[in-house]
């Protein structure tokens, strides 16, 4: 089971490493623009409302170029927007 998985997980990354690369280069640009901001919360939820939506978009890029994208998948991506915004606001930016 878990070399299946290893190996799938490897291909994938293999065959969309830019899409992949792109999703960790926001990532990063995204905590750097938190850390420039600590403390001035508009901004910093702004930030945080600005990489939720480029998640979402994001995600459903990736799946279009796959020939994936269902309606689930769109519903998927925006729920996990919706919990990172959620914890990032209440619990790491008070």
């Amino acid at each position: 089971m878990t070399k299946h998985l290893y190996s799938n997980l490897k291909k994938e990354f293999k065959n969309h490493l830019f899409d992949y690369l792109i999703l960790f280069t926001a990532g990063i640009f995204f905590l750097i623009l938190l850390n420039i901001f600590r403390g001035q919360r508009v901004i910093e939820f702004f930030v945080l409302i600005s990489f939720a939506f480029f998640y979402i978009i994001w995600g459903v890029y990736h799946h279009i170029v796959n020939e994936t994208l269902h309606l689930k998948t769109v519903v998927e991506y925006i729920l996990i927007a919706f919990i990172i915004i959620f914890l990032l606001k209440i619990i790491i930016l008070p």
